[in-house]
């Protein structure tokens, strides 16, 4: 979806309105007056990650890729094929020694996050780096104050903040359509081993970092990120303390990280966001339920739920166990039967914006990140959403790690609130 179909998708809101519900969206203010400029766009990790970026970033009139850097040769072919005119490095810092280029994307494992962008930001790039923004919280407090110091473009890969579905159910969320927002439960699963081929056994480590704990926090970092800063979007507040708990159970194939996690984030009003993932079993997928009073959001699916959709009948199972007790104990004339339970309600609920969801904000967010090269300027909030995503999912490994309750720490706050307070 493109920045004009995306503006129209969410017509219903007046600009003034839109604006004030996603700051960050005032990145494209200026998209007409920038029409004739260009900028030059390098990329630190053209792997499976960077590549997808690279999709859209070729495709933007605006942006001209000139240049990959990986220490992985076959990384830098696929590249090739789509942007052949670009240089080529083995080294990252060579790439950042040509003054030309405005803007870099980091795409590398976690681990090198830090150092990478640390010298982007010393180089005078501007700089996209994927989340988890870095492997420690002190190296992710590093990072942001690099970016407010130099002020340079700081952009993190939190793409659900470009997702129109996103952004018009947040509006209703803090509009109360759904009443009080009590619970989000968050939750990521997979079935498989999330492990990749490769042509040599001296490779394992390189190409399947998110298995190992030198270079990876595992699902924390490379799933919860996605989904921890939407459950503060919708609550509009930063939980206070983190419990968890993980393991390996399933995938004992020589990985050190967890193959199942999950964790309970407290407020300090007593609400709670859950997160868990498993890479065992696929059948509910990936999801963000935000529970209100009123009604029921999974923007994933891309709808919505009011509770007083109606009664449903009760399943058949539970109508056939239902009159099996009535006719050996006899109805029970005071409450429901026992195996009358409350199951999920049949309840077909409502598209966020009309149909299924077509697109996850990618496009989006690689184009505001354009524009905001173009321009230098820094849109509101964005850095800060994308900071407290990283924090919030280390300092849940964290507390899975040391198997205890842990507070957020005072000495890691910034001076923000998560839109919506």
């Amino acid at each position: 979806m493109d920045r004009r179909n995306f503006l129209k998708s969410l017509g219903m809101m007046g600009a003034t309105t839109l604006a004030a519900t996603s700051p960050w969206l005032r990145t494209f203010a200026t998209a007409e007056e920038t029409a004739r400029e260009r900028c030059r766009i390098g990329m630190i990790g053209p792997g499976s990650r960077g590549r997808f970026l690279l999709s859209f970033l070729a495709q933007n009139p605006k942006c001209e890729v000139v240049a990959f850097a990986d220490i992985y040769q076959p990384s830098l072919d696929e590249a090739l094929k789509v942007v052949p005119t670009a240089k080529t490095y083995k080294d990252y810092r060579l790439l950042l020694e040509d003054k030309s280029i405005d803007g870099v994307i980091i795409a590398t494992p976690l681990n090198t996050h830090y150092q990478i962008a640390l010298d982007a930001f010393d180089a005078g790039k501007h700089v996209y780096c994927e989340k988890a923004i870095a492997y420690t919280m002190e190296q992710t407090l590093d990072i942001y104050r690099k970016h407010k110091e130099t002020g340079r473009v700081f952009f993190t890969g939190q793409q659900r903040l470009f997702d129109p579905r996103y952004i018009k159910v947040m509006e209703m969320v803090h509009d109360d359509v759904f009443g009080d927002i009590n619970a989000v439960h968050a939750f990521w699963n997979r079935n498989g081993d999330w492990r990749r081929e490769v042509p040599s056994p001296d490779l394992e480590r390189l190409i399947n970092w998110r298995l190992y704990k030198e270079s990876s926090k595992g699902l924390m970092t490379e799933l919860a990120c996605h989904q921890l800063q939407v459950g503060t979007w919708a609550i509009g507040k930063l939980p206070v303390r983190v419990m968890g708990t993980g393991a390996i159970t399933h995938w004992k194939d020589g990985r050190d990280v967890y193959d199942n996690v999950h964790c309970i984030y407290e407020f300090d009003d007593g609400r709670q966001m859950t997160y868990g993932s498993v890479i065992s079993n696929k059948f509910y997928g990936l999801e963000e339920q935000i529970l209100g009073t009123t009604g029921t959001v999974e923007p994933e699916r891309g709808k919505f739920y009011f509770e007083s959709y109606g009664p449903a009948p009760a399943p058949a199972f539970v109508q056939m166990l239902m009159e099996w007790e009535d006719k050996v104990w006899g109805a029970n004339t005071f409450a429901g039967s026992s195996w009358d339970p409350e199951v999920a309600a049949i309840n077909p609920g409502e598209y966020i914006l009309g149909k299924a969801p077509e697109t996850d904000g990618t496009s989006l967010l690689t184009e505001a990140f354009v524009e905001a090269v173009i321009t230098g300027h820094q849109p509101p909030r964005i850095a800060e959403e994308g900071y407290y995503a990283t924090q919030l999912c280390l300092i849940g490994h964290e507390a899975i790690v040391q198997g205890q309750p842990l507070p957020f720490p005072e000495k890691m706050k910034i001076p923000y609130k998560p839109y919506g307070t």
